[in-house]
């Protein structure tokens, strides 16, 4: 199915429900579009009311679904909104995850509209957040609200954890989750904030990789220095961060830290071999980005590269002068933020203390280095052949008419190691939007024709679901 394709036909669902579908697909929409104009950004201070009000908004569609238990839950940070619809005595429980916050939608000049001015047009909408989180939580909103239209209750009880700081770290939702382990008791978790393979295919994401994000700052004085002066007695804090970060990476693609790559757990030929069966080209996906050419780890393909080996990327730069003309100056200090995505058994802590002490050991004298741990998430692998992955699979191809293929996926998702670890729950990773969402980018879109299928296979999936034994 291609992004701009129509709505697969409703033989999934049974014709009252599917009738209840086609019934709410206007307030559907301006649900998302409603939702989307919360300017929920989690990790710029300004916006702690506006995490308050979209909280409230998911809240009270709660309470409109009747939800019992329902809760924002106040952090030292952004809310919690809990909930629960246990109304299926016997069947198993689903824990319901998805986030609320959105990223900072800078550069603003690059939006078709405001970023929080969204609309539909042509079959997109184009938004922040509509694709990331927002737009799956209004799909597992309106499955259900088709099944109260029709008289029904989901076929599984349902809990639902719905969190702000998942484009900030889930601090507060992992400080959460250990107290409230009763709360949240469940034989599965199922997170919708994935996207279908490359070129739309319907998909189901098995793999995440884990993060670790840190600052590096470079100090030399308190005020910046006449470069006349004193260039060539003291040493330029940007030319030291240059030389810092040129040292962190190869043009192999290879990390230089050492230790980096010692738990790395490789992928297995048969993962190689399945991995290359899946549809992906890629000229088609370098002609997408826009990209004059793609880099990988040398002997890996880019697919592999991008999806399951861990890398180490600079996400920020700046020092010194940034206007126009001239300045001659040495800039008093240098900072970048860099991220690491990792794979299975590296340990962000870990991958932090040795990032730490490389750049200690590689930072040029005359100046101050200080390099700060951020936020950190462990990477994640699901089994496919867990029941509640194959319900999953059936509720997909219900609903699509095709076999979802399984795929990695080169983001994180903190919270999935934390159900894993902390709750010992199995993970579904059933997200919907088009890979090319422009996620975290300018002009972020979801295809309607996402949004409206994956809200019916939410509401088949359910009763998948409900087959798994307890």
């Amino acid at each position: 199915m291609t992004a701009n394709s129509a709505i697969p036909g409703s033989t999934a669902l049974d014709p009252s429900l599917e009738a209840a579908m086609t019934s709410l697909r206007e307030a559907r929409a301006e649900a998302l579009l409603e939702f989307a104009r919360i300017p929920s950004i989690s990790a710029l201070p300004e916006h702690a009311a506006d995490m308050v009000t979209a909280a409230e908004w998911i809240a009270d569609r709660l309470r409109g679904l009747k939800a019992t238990e329902v809760e924002v839950v106040k952090t030292d940070l952004h809310p919690i909104v809990y909930g629960k619809i246990h109304e299926a005595p016997g069947a198993p429980t689903a824990l319901v995850y998805c986030h609320f916050d959105v990223q900072p939608a800078d550069p603003l000049d690059l939006w078709e509209t405001g970023p929080f001015d969204p609309f539909l047009e042509d079959g997109r909408f184009v938004g922040r957040g509509v694709a990331d989180d927002k737009g799956q939580i209004v799909m597992h909103l309106y499955a259900l609200e088709a099944l109260r239209l029709v008289g029904r209750a989901p076929a599984v009880n349902l809990t639902f954890v719905f969190e702000g700081e998942e484009e900030y770290g889930s601090d507060s939702l992992f400080a959460w989750i250990g107290p409230n382990r009763s709360r949240l008791a469940a034989d599965v978790a199922v997170i919708s904030d994935t996207t279908f393979f490359e070129g739309n295919v319907p998909a189901i994401t098995v793999g995440l990789r884990g993060i670790m994000y840190a600052q590096i700052d470079v100090v030399l004085s308190p005020v910046d220095l006449h470069s006349g002066g004193y260039g060539g007695a003291v040493e330029n804090p940007a030319n030291a961060l240059a030389r810092i970060i040129a040292s962190l990476k190869g043009p192999d693609g290879r990390v230089k830290i050492p230790g980096f790559y010692d738990d790395v757990v490789a992928l297995t030929p048969d993962e190689r071999a399945a991995m290359a069966a899946l549809p992906f080209d890629a000229e088609a996906y370098r002609e997408e980005t826009g990209v004059p050419a793609l880099v990988g780890e040398a002997g890996w393909t880019i697919l592999e590269s991008k999806t399951s080996r861990p890398t180490l990327d600079v996400n920020g730069i700046w020092g010194g002068f940034q206007g126009d003309g001239a300045k001659t100056i040495i800039p008093a200090h240098a900072h970048a933020k860099l991220s690491t995505r990792l794979v299975a058994k590296q340990n962000p802590t870990k991958i932090f203390e040795a990032l730490r002490d490389y750049v200690a050991q590689i930072a040029p004298p005359g100046v101050t280095v200080t390099t700060t741990y951020i936020h950190g998430g462990e990477a994640s692998l699901t089994p496919t052949d867990h029941p509640a992955t194959q319900a999953a699979v059936r509720a997909l191809r219900a609903v699509y008419g095709v076999e979802p293929v399984f795929m990695r996926e080169g983001g994180s998702i903190p919270v999935t190691a934390a159900f894993d670890h902390v709750l010992g729950l199995p993970v579904v990773l059933l997200g919907f939007p088009q890979p090319n969402c422009n996620a975290h980018a300018p002009n972020e879109w979801l295809s309607e024709a996402n949004f409206e299928s994956g809200t019916r296979v939410i509401a088949r999936f359910w009763d998948e679901l409900a087959a798994m034994r307890r």
